[in-house]
């Protein structure tokens, strides 16, 4: 599986951003597809992510502002992301796995937040 991401760029504090992902080769495989991020000094961490049942995980501090959506085959995944703060600011990584042993990562967009 190979995963583009893209639509990062600079807003400001309040604006909205939304990432895509495109997903190709063997899709079918996924289990589960979303988003990491990785702000300087920090551990990368989980935004948001959906599985094949149709269930979906967030990170708390982007709950009801962060939306995370696809396409049924899973080869277009997207993240809507609403009143964006300046701690949201970081490198996104589109990301997934088969559910077994494959993880996949994509390369990562820069998204800044200013205040």
């Amino acid at each position: 599986v190979q995963l583009q991401a893209s639509g990062g760029g600079s807003v400001q504090a309040g604006g909205s951003l939304r990432l895509s992902c495109s997903a190709s080769g063997r899709t079918l495989s996924i289990n589960t597809i979303g988003w990491y991020r990785q702000a300087p000094g920090k551990q990368r961490e989980l935004v948001a992510s959906m599985s094949s049942g149709g269930s979906t995980k967030y990170e708390d501090s982007v709950k009801g502002r962060f939306t995370i959506s696809s396409d049924n085959a899973y080869t277009k995944v997207y993240l809507q992301m609403n009143n964006l703060k300046p701690e949201d600011t970081a490198i996104y990584y589109c990301s997934a796995d088969d559910g077994v042993l494959a993880v996949y990562w994509g390369q990562g967009t820069l998204v800044t937040v200013s205040s």
